[in-house]
This record gives structure tokens, C-alpha cells and sequence, in this order.
């Protein structure tokens, strides 16, 4: 197990960790003493499942009445009471709510948004990620009021902090979104003072956390998978190894590559992170068209009614008892009175060919294999261990197919042994407390629209002469050009700062009060992308900063074109820091030709084109 060390604060506190998966969700937390190896817990109690012993998450259900107000979450939403109560009243009833939250550049052609449950008229995903976030901040208050006291509580509520997860894929717009949702659910203030309490997290490096406190170091795995450092040689070098976290949840898969030393452990990522959405959802939605498909001509057993609950059969027993491929699997709905032998149907069972149940696997399995090999690439340390965690992961076939690939490889891949379905939030809190991963890789290339002067004698410029524009200098500028400020694959140490320089022009004194400077990302195949007007659909704007230069902008001085029109010049840096979980983004400047410079917090806004007025120094 991992040595963790004793808590250094001076006072007590409080860390809760938030998983809300696509199908389910969870909770688990430390209580910080000072001096104190902090522990992390799981909330097991929650309602509708107190008899339930240590089941650590609850489905991510919610209804909501014909007013838009929540009226029952997770296991209430499956009491037999309240599904009736919700027919009779005609609550809607919300399941995969968290993919509408996602990356629309994940969306792909066998999903959209017709295809997930819509949202209640009026409600937006925030609002239900809030009211959901609010129910399980309730139920883990009542539980550790009951298990610790409300003493304790009431010594650590008001500075809680706060590990909120998400898949890999999520950038800028869906960590706002996120944060949006945690002030609105009253975890934190709507303040830059309370989001100082919040931390996203990507549920592949939560997974990791969660598999080095349990696995990797234990002595268990030292015998098959790593060498410990206690079974190291004096002579011998500290052992370095490639480890793949693949977090296969409801909604998405996510892959995490990292290198491995144990002694003292440390942990680098060594290949952009990978997420795709292929989760055990999507196996589902598979799984309901073949049976629509096989029992289409039955007026019986092929109504939506019927197929519906063949559907949610299959999700909670067929899919994951799946183990042989040449085995024929059922679905059991009925009672022995039901049968139609043309349908495969006898004894209330539909039988259903053990390949045919295999092959709704086989897309998520390729995308999980194409996702590894793009890491297995990008990596310069050979990858000799798979993890595989997340609910999905607790799928047989899945588990088989996938070592049936990476066997023959020479490598290892393992699942813990149970709780997998804990290892995102349980990690979400070892990443707060022991903060094991010192460098990062870039996923994208990260950079900002601006102009470029013209140049007739470059191709690229010829080529987009009809764009030409005379800026405020009186130099004549290409828009839509891309300033590369991180490149993709670029390892990142925490605390690492990446900068440009640019040049404002502005006709007016007025005009040089803010400065709005859009960071965007570049997802496309070029190394270094020039321009924005080729691939338009490869770059999407994370955030904006926002800096007020209005002090700035009283002490300048006019200046004059070459045909003597007045302009106003501001030099500025965009400054992108990486190391963190989250990409944070700040302008600097210098005022009275000082070493003072501003750093204004990053702002989210809309996007705005900065530099189409401006040019690049």
C-alpha cells in the first residue's frame, strides 16, 4: 500500500471528492487532522440504500415534476412507490443527463442529442448537475454527521475542499460549466474566493491515484506486475515502468498514461490523455436496436413497452454475465406462460446468440484499442502494465477480449479485484492529499487568433490576398492567423509557464482600456498550425481572458502611421500554465516602463476576435 504522510496543516479540514458518472455516482472523502496519515472513506449509506452495506454509489436518476423541481434522486428515483407517483403526476424522468454536458468534439456519428433522454423544458444540464450535486453533498453531510459526529462537521463546513471529476475529453467550456454548477448547488461561494475551493480533476488521473494506494504498491503486484523498491538490489537502478489507466465508465472511456518509479514513487504522463465516448451506455443503446431488429415482426413481444424492459434486463444482468462468446445468452422478462418459439422465446427467456451479444461490445473494445495504440506511440517508455477500472470495467467479456489483445503483447493488464467502481472518487481524494503526478502532456496544441503582417512573397499570403487589411499602424495584415503559444505533446511540469508576445494597435486612447485575448485549442493532424481559415472546424475557443489596461492606457502616447494617422501601441505576453489539472491562462504587461505587471485572473467569456485589428510582434 502507499506510505502516506502524516497531515501538515495547522488546522483541521475536510476534503469530499464528487464521481457523477453518466449511470452512476459516489462520494468519498479525508478528514484532515493535524499530524494525522489522513484516510480516505467512502460514503456507503445513502437513501433508499441504508440496507445496503458498503455500496458506495447510487444510480444517477433524477425526476423531475411538471413545475421543473426535483422530486426524487439515485435509489429513491427506483422505489416502487415514487415510480408510480411519477406516472401518476407525470414526472420526467432523467438518466444519462451527463452526456449533455459533453465535448461537442467527441460527439461522433452514432450519437447526438436526440439520442439521450432530453432535459425538462426549461432546465439546462448545469441546473440538473447542480441539483444532483446538492443531493449528494446532503447525503454525505448526513453521513458523516452520523459516522464522525456534527461536531466535526461543524468544525470543517465552512472551508471544505472540494475534488469535482470529469472525463478526460473535458476542456474549458465543460470546467466552467462544472464550477457554474458547484455555486449554484451551494457547495462554495459565487465568488473567486469560493471556486479557490474547488478542483477539477480528470477521471483518468483520479483513476491513477486510486490504483497506486491499492495496487501498484502492493505486495501483491510487486510479485507479478512491478519490482517493489523493498525487492530491489542495492546496485540496481530505481525500476521505471509504463502504466495505462483505462477508466471504463457509463458514458465515456477514458486511457491515462503515465511512468512509473516507485522509490520514492513518482509519476510523469507520457502520452496526451484519451477519451472516447464509448462507455457501457452505448452498449445498452446497441443492445435495444438488435432486439428491436429481432422481434420486429412480433405483435406481442416487439411492442416499445416490451422492448424497453428487455432493454433495462439486459443492462443489469445479460450484459455483464457475458463470458463465452459461443455460449447463447438470455434475457429473462417474463413468466413461463410467455413463449413464441418463431422468436427465440420460451419459459418468459429470449434467447439471443452468445456472438451476437459479443459483437455489442466490439466498438467500444476498438476504440479502447486504437485509443492505447495512439498512446503506445506517443510514449518513449514502453507500456508494460494495464489497469482496467470504472463500472464498465467490471464486465467479463470486456475484461477477456481485452487481455485476449494485450497478452500477446507481453502486456499485463489487471483490474482490482473489487470496488471498481470506486476508483475515481476514491482517487479524487488521494489526488488531493498525496499529489503524486509531477508533469503532464498537452493534448492539444493551445494558442490565439491574431493577424500576421503580409508578405507577397509567401505562398500562404499570395494565396489570401483578398483578406489583406490596413491595421491601426498603417501596416497592411493577414487575419485568421494561429500564435502557437503550447504545442501538442509538450511535457508539462507543474508551475511551468509557456508565453508569446503580441502586438496591440488600436485607433483610439479609449479602445486600449481592456484587452480580451481568446485561448484556444488546435485538435487537428499539423504539428504547428499557421492558420485558422483551413481547418476551422479543428479549433475551438476554451476561454477568454479579460485584462483592464485602462491604467495602462491613460500613460500612452499617440503615435502615427506612415500616412500620419493617430494609433495607440500596447505589448503584451499571453502566459499558459499546464502543470495543474486545469489550464489556466493570464496577460501580462508593463506600466510605466516598470517590471510591474498585471495578471488578472481568467475570465470565461464569449468569443471575441482580439487581434483582427492587431499584429503579431
Amino acid at each position: 500500500m502507499l506510505s502516506r504522510k502524516p497531515y501538515h496543516g495547522r488546522l483541521r479540514g475536510l476534503v469530499l471528492a464528487f464521481d457523477v458518472g453518466t449511470t452512476y455516482s459516489g462520494v468519498s472523502y479525508a478528514i484532515l487532522d493535524p499530524g494525522e496519515v489522513p484516510k480516505i472513506r467512502g460514503v456507503t449509506k445513502y437513501p433508499a440504500q441504508e440496507h445496503v452495506g458498503g455500496d458506495c454509489k447510487i444510480p444517477s436518476i433524477v425526476y423531475y415534476d411538471q413545475a421543473g423541481t426535483a422530486r426524487a434522486f439515485g435509489a429513491e428515483a427506483l422505489q416502487e412507490q415514487v415510480i408510480e407517483q411519477a406516472e401518476d403526476e407525470q414526472w420526467v424522468k432523467l438518466e444519462w443527463w451527463k452526456l449533455h454536458l459533453r465535448a461537442k468534439h467527441l460527439s461522433a456519428s452514432h450519437i447526438g442529442d436526440d439520442d439521450i433522454p432530453p432535459l425538462p423544458a426549461g432546465k439546462t444540464a448545469v441546473e440538473v448537475l447542480a441539483d444532483f450535486m446538492r443531493y449528494l453533498f446532503q447525503c454525505t453531510r448526513k453521513f458523516i454527521e452520523d459516522s464522525h459526529g456534527s461536531v466535526l462537521w461543524k468544525s470543517v463546513e465552512n472551508h471544505v475542499e472540494y475534488v469535482l471529476t470529469h472525463p478526460n475529453g473535458w476542456e474549458g467550456p465543460q470546467q466552467k460549466q462544472i464550477r457554474r454548477a458547484a455555486a449554484q448547488a451551494g457547495l462554495v461561494p459565487d465568488s473567486p474566493e469560493g471556486q479557490t475551493r474547488v478542483h477539477l480533476l480528470t477521471e483518468g488521473e483520479a483513476s491513477l491515484h486510486f490504483c497506486v494506494a491499492n495496487i501498484l504498491a502492493s505486495d501483491a503486484s510487486s510479485k507479478t506486475l512491478i519490482i517493489a523498491p523493498e525487492h530491489l538490489e542495492e546496485e540496481q537502478e530505481p525500476c521505471q515502468q509504463g502504466v495505462v489507466i483505462v477508466d471504463a465508465g457509463g458514458g465515456t472511456i477514458d486511457l491515462s498514461a503515465y511512468s512509473m518509479e516507485l522509490s520514492p514513487a513518482s509519476f510523469e504522463e507520457i502520452a496526451p490523455a484519451e477519451c472516447r465516448l464509448q462507455g457501457s451506455v452505448f452498449v445498452t443503446r446497441r443492445a435495444a436496436a438488435l432486439l428491436k431488429r429481432k422481434l420486429e415482426g412480433s405483435k406481442k413481444y416487439g411492442s416499445p413497452e416490451i422492448l424497453k424492459q428487455m432493454t433495462e434486463i439486459f443492462d443489469k444482468t445479460t450484459k455483464l454475465r457475458l463470458r463465452n462468446a459461443e455460449d447463447p445468452q438470455y434475457i429473462k422478462f417474463g413468466t413461463v406462460r410467455d413463449k413464441d418459439p418463431q422468436f427465440e422465446i420460451r419459459s418468459g427467456q429470449l434467447r439471443l446468440p452468445g456472438k451476437d451479444v459479443a459483437d455489442l461490445f466490439e466498438r467500444s473494445i476498438s476504440e479502447i484499442i486504437d485509443a492505447f495504440r495512439k498512446q503506445q506511440q506517443a510514449s518513449s517508455i514502453p507500456i508494460t502494465t494495464v489497469f482496467l477500472v470504472g463500472g464498465f470495467g467490471a464486465s467479463e467479456w470486456l475484461f477477456t477480449r481485452l487481455r485476449r489483445y494485450f497478452e500477446p503483447l507481453n502486456i499485463s493488464i489487471c483490474r482490482p479485484d473489487s470496488h471498481v467502481n470506486k476508483a475515481v472518487a476514491e482517487g479524487a481524494v488521494s489526488y488531493h492529499v498525496d499529489h503524486l503526478v509531477s508533469s503532464r502532456v498537452a493534448k492539444f496544441t493551445y494558442g490565439t487568433e491574431c493577424s500576421v503582417p503580409f508578405n507577397p512573397f509567401h505562398d500562404e499570403h499570395r494565396a489570401r490576398q483578398r483578406s489583406v487589411y490596413r491595421g491601426p499602424s498603417g501596416q497592411l495584415a493577414l487575419p485568421h492567423a494561429f500564435g502557437s503559444i503550447l504545442r501538442r505533446g509538450t511535457r508539462v511540469s507543474e508551475k511551468q509557464e509557456f508565453e508569446e508576445a503580441f502586438a496591440i494597435r488600436r485607433n483610439s486612447q479609449a479602445a486600449c482600456n481592456t484587452i480580451d485575448v481568446d485561448i484556444t485549442s488546435y485538435r487537428g493532424p499539423l504539428v504547428e498550425p499557421d492558420w485558422m481559415d483551413t481547418e476551422r472546424d479543428q479549433f475551438s475557443t476554451l476561454c477568454t481572458v479579460r485584462a483592464d489596461t485602462s491604467k495602462l492606457a491613460r500613460t500612452l502616447s499617440g503615435r502615427r502611421s506612415p500616412d500620419g494617422l493617430l494609433y495607440y501601441a500596447i505589448d503584451i505576453k499571453v502566459i499558459l500554465m499546464f502543470g495543474l489539472t486545469e489550464l489556466t491562462a493570464q496577460v501580462s504587461w508593463t506600466e510605466n516602463v516598470s517590471a510591474t505587471s498585471g495578471l488578472p485572473p481568467c475570465l470565461w467569456g464569449s468569443c471575441r476576435h482580439l487581434f483582427q485589428d492587431s499584429e503579431v510582434r
